[in-house]
C-alpha cells in the first residue's frame, strides 16, 4: 500500500484566541507522532496551494467574499462566537482545500492508494453560507465535488466520525443523491443537528450516540447503519471526515472511544473502498482537542491506512 500524507507549515499560522481548543498545537502533536520510524514508509508531500475557484463547488461567491473580507491584517478577528481568522487564515484554508483536492487526484491517478490530509482549519461545520464550529470552508464537500467535476465520478460517500455532527456537509448535500453522507456523533451536543430522521434525499444517514457511549456501541452503529448504507450506495470514492474528538480523553465531548476503535473503523472503510471504489479512499483531519488522544488516534488511523 502507498499512503500519502499531505501537510504544510501554513496550517500552523491559522491562529485562534488564547485557550481556544482548535489551536496550532493540534497539528504539532500529529506531526510528532507521524515522525516515528513506524511511519517511515509514508509518502510525505507538501500540500499544494488550492485553486480558489474550487471553493465555489460548495459555497456561493458572496459567502466566499465575506470570509475573505473578514481576514484581518493583524491580530485575530471573530467570524462567529467560536470561529476566528488571523492574517494567514485565508492561505491556510485555501491550502487545506488544495490538499484535499490533490488527494482526490492522487487516488484516481493511482499515485497513492489512499491519502491522509493533516490540515487546519477543519471544515465539516461550514454550511453553504455559514462559517461556524471553527470551520471556514467545507474541505470534504469541495473534494467530493472536485471528484465529480474533474474525474467524472457518479457517487461519493463521505463518512464522518467526528464527535460533532457535520451539519455543514449535511447542509451542502441535503438534496443531492449523488453524495452519501454518513455520520456518527454524540447527541445532544453542538451543533444540535444529526437526528436519525434527518435523511435528506435518502442520502443522509445519521447514527447519533448517547453520552457515555463506548466502542461497542460505536462499532454497532457502523455495522448496522453506516456500512450497509455504503454497500447500498456503491460509491466510486470514500472520503473520511476524520475527527478524533470521540476519544475518551477529549474535553469537548463524552464519547469513550480508544485508538483501537479508530483503527477498526478505518479497516472497515478500507474494506468498503476495496469492494466498491477500487481502493480509493481520502481521509481529512477534522476535530480532536486532547493532544495525546489526537496524536495516538491519528497514529492508529494512519498505521491502518498504510497496512490496508
Amino acid at each position: 500500500m502507498t499512503t500519502r500524507l499531505y501537510t504544510h507549515p501554513i496550517y500552523l499560522e491559522h491562529l485562534t484566541p488564547a485557550g481556544h481548543p482548535e489551536r496550532p498545537d493540534r497539528l504539532r502533536a500529529v506531526e510528532r507522532v507521524l515522525a516515528d520510524e513506524a511511519f517511515d514508509a509514508l509518502d510525505r508531500q507538501q500540500s499544494p496551494e488550492g485553486d480558489e475557484a474550487t471553493i465555489l463547488y460548495a459555497h456561493p461567491a458572496d459567502y466566499v467574499e465575506m470570509v475573505r473580507s473578514r481576514i484581518p491584517a493583524e491580530g485575530i478577528a471573530r467570524i462567529d462566537s467560536d470561529t476566528s481568522a488571523s492574517p494567514k487564515s485565508w492561505q491556510a484554508a485555501v491550502t487545506a482545500i488544495g490538499a484535499a483536492n490533490a488527494a482526490v487526484d492522487d487516488v484516481f491517478a493511482g499515485t497513492a492508494d489512499n491519502v491522509f490530509v493533516a490540515s487546519r482549519p477543519p471544515g465539516h461545520h461550514a454550511e453553504k453560507s455559514t462559517a461556524m464550529g471553527f470551520c471556514l470552508f467545507n474541505n470534504a464537500a469541495i473534494a467530493a465535488r472536485h471528484a465529480q467535476r474533474k474525474h467524472g465520478v457518479e457517487r461519493v460517500a463521505i463518512v464522518d466520525w467526528d464527535v460533532h455532527h457535520g451539519n455543514g456537509t449535511q447542509d451542502i448535500f441535503w438534496d443531492d443523491p449523488s453524495v452519501l453522507y454518513c455520520s456518527t456523533h454524540q447527541m445532544p451536543l453542538y451543533p444540535g443537528t444529526g437526528a436519525k430522521d434527518e435523511t435528506g434525499a435518502g442520502n443522509i444517514v445519521n447514527a447519533p450516540l448517547a453520552a457515555g457511549t463506548d466502542g461497542d456501541v460505536f462499532r454497532d452503529a457502523f455495522l448496522t447503519r453506516i456500512l450497509p448504507a455504503i454497500d447500498d450506495f456503491q460509491p466510486d470514492l470514500i472520503i473520511i471526515s476524520a475527527g478524533f474528538d470521540a476519544h475518551h480523553r477529549d474535553p469537548l465531548a463524552e464519547i469513550n472511544l480508544v485508538e483501537d476503535d479508530f483503527d477498526w473503523a478505518t479497516a472497515e472503510l478500507l474494506g468498503k473502498a476495496d469492494r466498491w471504489s477500487n481502493g480509493r479512499l481520502v481521509s481529512l483531519l477534522e476535530g480532536g482537542y486532547d493532544l495525546q488522544g489526537l496524536a495516538f488516534s491519528v497514529g492508529a488511523h494512519v498505521r491502518r491506512l498504510m497496512k490496508g
